[in-house]
């Protein structure tokens, strides 16, 4: 804190600001209704001091309930900016959890030197990957509209607003209130790929390129603050790295739409608009850097990079000693350099010639000419506040934006595999039928050879022409443009060894696998997705197994070369939350994470290899959500080596980086929260074996409970009864089936509408049934060990918190009610009774374990959910009267009634996912 200063009291002044910012969009909101002829919607608003309405809503205030919670949420979110700049402003930030200052004081506390962090920082790599899993129940519009006002709320609230400004600041609010309310939220058609390629490249082409710059400010006025050397962060390579990820064209994974020409036209969208970024970027600069050549005399390093750069260009030989402004002249050459054509009007396109760029790396290097340059003519402040952000940009995005992931599944390879060698007279068994021990003598056998097993030209079948011309697209992209677009081969439920091998065979059949001198090479990456928690528990073994096999030696060691580190050979491994969740339950999933990631980390060291663990988080906690500095706080310790991948998936993307501030503040817990981890995770540590063995009690009771609940004859007609699971089946919310294979089992059912249906029920159950009869498992000795760790421990901590979020979103109430769309009593009974009994214990025991009841541990969670309960009441009665009658009309025939309220349902769906704002 800042001396002289007392601090306010910010639970308070958060409150008075969200209620304030609420009442004056709410009021605004009623205003356009009224305007438009709506008064009895208008005067139903929730927050506006009337009543709420008792019987069950019709379709036009669901979707006016829906807009207002989508203005609590915009609320919520900009106080929370505020709270943070108070508090900022008045203790500094070294108090705000998980920020750059907080870290360092952490690390400084723990006796980490200044070059230990320094030597450190190249070693980071984290990676956000964008996807467009089926979470996100706004319409794009929408979250246009929703940018406009954050961007109007943070004006109004200036405490230097004229009142003219102020005026116009409304007008403008209830322009873009009427354009939400004109939009409205029911997707008539399910949005196409291109839709959420459009959105995710909104992201990548708008937000991130202006939040890379305040990141590394913020980290260097933090180093300063620590009392660091701020030289030390000029060199190129003091940043950590940042770079991102996206699935989006690529994730094919149960998902038909997504074609090679899919995958082949959206590496070229993000390379389009990688490089229009750097135009931009490159025409500010040029002007920026306008500097006249008698006020500095141009060093002789840039004459003769210019004199380079038009002879390179066919440029008239212009005497570059006469130039007026030789820095601008320059930098004009660069963007003329680009591989890209931006006709005005017109949709910009690649280009390809002699004289542009192929790779970033070119450009990388002729800024740092031009940097060296202007430090050389005594302009080091310029070099550094010009030259060095538009260097970043070119580092962190390169020609190519984000990397594309390409994800399948094993069960499709396999399919793929059988068809392969039924084409090529190999087998006629399917490749299901084989032993492991044949799969794998055989893979092995044939990964010797570069030959093929037909000709390009061939078709094999469905699935193999379909895994084979995927592969090509990307060959043919890597052959014209590099391997820098393209991130991993992803195998989704690798279950065994030949699962990893399989892809390397599918890769060679399409020239992905080459002979070198030194063996065979697969040049992208092979990524094992471990996701049950069956595959969780083999997964090490099946690792040390893949890391032994020649063809991933020698392809490790040509990523290394090809990275610039040569001899640091890195493995990616990614894990999964939400089906080994929906596998076991929430503690269980935890437990065998933490014990997964220990374990798959010993292996690489074993294996003489890094470890780049890479987790398929999703929106709510049972699918791995959480706070970014809790959740890295919580990662077994040991397992970090300074790389990270991490999903944001749906509608986290627009929760986290939606706007600038709220992008950066985010990004900087991910990046700060890695940094600070994996310089600590390289210090010994103790581990606990009765802790271990507590937990392993712990999980395997709670797994047993919430088993006997899913293998119980008649749930899951219960939970398709008791929740809108049907409904959902029906939404336009993502471009992806709910289902793998279109199989009405739970085993086929995504784990994303399958914790989607329990929320929007407000059972949430995924996210923590099983959890009271774990505990209350426990002899008093273990019980006390667990509550002495439950400070002491992250991992500990942020499960048990995470957990007590999801039992404080539960509503008894409203999960009977639910419940009552059971036609069967004596089902409808046994289940709710069952469900019922554990939360009850749940809560009890998490109470006994954490000493203080939930209401005065957590008040602010509990007033934010309070704030939202009423009004999301009359949204849940309004969707149990839908469902009940959609499905009677269903029941009797009538499909053509049914599929007339389908818009009203599916609006009830996406008002309810505004109000509980993590869905899935």
């Amino acid at each position: 804190m800042q001396q002289g200063k007392t601090s306010p009291d910010y639970l308070t002044v958060g409150f008075d600001r969200l209620t304030k910012d609420l009442e004056y969009l709410i009021e605004c909101f009623a205003e356009v209704l009224i305007e438009l002829g709506e008064p009895h919607l208008a005067a139903q608003l929730p927050w506006r001091g009337g009543g709420l309405p008792a019987e069950p809503a019709p379709a036009q205030l669901g979707l006016a309930y829906s807009v207002a919670f989508q203005l609590l949420n915009l609320v919520e979110e900009n106080t929370a900016a505020h709270v943070r700049e108070l508090r900022e402003s008045h203790d500094g930030r070294s108090d705000e959890h998980g920020s750059w200052e907080n870290e360092l004081l952490r690390l400084r506390s723990a006796l980490v030197d200044e070059a230990t962090i320094r030597a450190s920082m190249h070693l980071i790599r984290v990676e956000p990957v964008l996807t467009a899993h089926p979470t996100e129940a706004k319409r794009l519009p929408v979250l246009g509209q929703h940018r406009v006002l954050f961007k109007l709320l943070e004006r109004s609230g200036h405490p230097t607003l004229t009142p003219f400004e102020a005026q116009r600041v409304r007008k403008n609010v209830k322009a873009a209130l009427e354009r939400l309310w004109r939009i409205g939220e029911v997707l008539l058609e399910k949005p196409t790929l291109a839709d959420e390629r459009r959105n995710v490249v909104h992201y990548l082409r708008t937000i991130f390129p202006a939040v890379v710059p305040i990141l590394d400010e913020r980290l260097r006025q933090a180093w300063s603050a620590a009392g660091f050397h701020a030289a030390s962060l000029e060199a190129h390579d003091a940043m950590p790295r940042l770079r991102f990820g996206t699935w989006v064209g690529g994730d094919r994974d149960g998902h038909p739409g997504v074609t090679a020409q899919v995958t082949a036209d959206t590496l070229v969208q993000l390379r389009v608009n990688g490089l229009l970024v750097l135009h931009k970027e490159l025409t500010a600069l040029a002007e920026s850097l306008s500097l006249s050549r008698w006020m500095q005399p141009p060093p002789e390093t840039l004459l003769n990079a210019l004199r380079q750069l038009q002879e390179k260009l066919g440029e008239p030989s212009h005497p570059v000693e006469t130039l007026e402004e030789p820095w601008k002249r320059y930098v004009q050459l660069l963007v003329r350099r680009l591989p890209l054509v931006e006709a005005p009007g017109a949709q910009a396109v690649l280009r390809d010639g002699s004289t542009t760029y192929r790779l970033s790396a070119e450009l990388l290097a002729d800024l740092d000419v031009l940097h060296a340059s202007l430090v050389e003519a005594g302009a080091h402040r310029l070099a550094q506040s010009d030259v060095t952000p538009v260097r970043r940009l070119a580092d962190v995005f390169g020609f190519h934006l984000a990397q594309l992931d390409v994800r399948e599944n094993s069960v499709f390879h396999a399919r793929a595999l059988t068809q392969l060698l039924g084409a090529a007279g190999l087998s006629s068994e399917s490749w299901d039928d084989w032993s492991e021990q044949d799969r794998i003598r055989f893979l092995e056998r044939e990964l010797r050879s570069p030959r093929p097993f037909l000709h390009p030209s061939a078709s094999a079948g469905p699935e193999a022409d379909a895994v084979l011309a995927c592969y090509r697209a990307i060959g043919a992209h890597i052959e014209r443009y590099g391997a820098n677009g393209v991130g991993s081969l992803i195998v989704s439920m690798t279950r065994r060894l030949s699962d990893l091998l399989a892809v390397y065979l599918l890769a060679r059949e399409a020239g992905l696998l080459r002979a070198f001198p030194e063996g065979m090479v697969c040049i992208l990456p092979v990524v094992p997705l471990f996701e049950t928690i069956e595959d969780l528990e083999r997964g090490p073994g099946m690792l040390r197994a893949f890391l032994e096999q020649p063809v991933t030696r020698t392809s490790l060691t040509f990523h290394a070369q090809r990275a610039g580190r040569p001899g640091a050979l890195l493995q990616q491994v990614m894990v999964g939350y939400s089906d080994s969740n929906k596998d076991g339950g929430i503690l269980a999933s935890q437990w065998a994470l933490q014990k997964a990631q220990l374990q798959l980390a010993d292996v690489g060291k074993d294996c003489d290899v890094n470890i780049r663990f890479f987790h398929g988080r999703g929106g709510t906690v049972s699918r791995g959500a959480g706070p970014t500095h809790r959740f890295l706080a919580a990662l077994p310790h040991g397992s970090l080596s300074g790389h990270l991948r991490v999903t944001e998936q749906g509608e986290t993307i627009a929760q986290k980086y939606a706007n600038v501030g709220t992008a950066a503040y985010n990004l900087e817990l991910l990046i700060a929260g890695v940094t600070a981890a994996t310089i600590l995770h390289s210090r010994p540590a103790e581990r606990s074996p009765q802790l271990d063995a507590v937990m392993e009690k712990l999980s395997a009771s709670s797994k047993a409970k919430y088993r006997e609940l899913l293998e119980c004859e008649g749930f899951l007609t219960f939970h398709r009864q008791a929740t809108p699971i049907d409904a959902l089946e029906h939404s336009r919310i993502g471009s992806r089936p709910s289902r793998r294979t279109g199989q009405a089992s739970l085993a086929d059912l995504r784990a994303i509408p399958w914790v989607f249906s329990w929320n929007q029920a407000r059972f949430y159950l995924p996210g923590w049934y099983g959890a009271g009869a774990g505990l209350a498992s426990l002899e008093p000795d273990e019980f006390a060990l667990l509550k002495e760790e439950t400070r002491n421990w992250p991992f500990l901590h942020y499960l048990l918190t995470n957990l007590e979020g999801s039992l404080a979103s539960t509503d008894r109430e409203l999960m009977a009610e639910y419940a009552a769309l059971v036609p069967d009593p004596a089902l409808r009974e046994t289940f709710l009774g069952m469900i019922n009994a554990e939360w009850d214990l749940s809560i009890k025991m998490l109470e006994q374990l954490r000493g203080r009841p939930m209401a005065e541990r957590r008040p602010r969670m509990l007033k934010t959910l309070e704030l939202r309960a009423g009004a999301l009441r009359v949204l849940h009665r309004q969707q149990i009267a839908l469902l009940r009658e959609w499905r009677q009309r269903r029941a009797d025939g009538d499909e053509a009634g049914a599929d007339g309220m389908l818009s009203e349902l599916l609006l009830s769906i996406n008002a309810i996912a505004s109000g509980l704002r993590t869905t899935g």
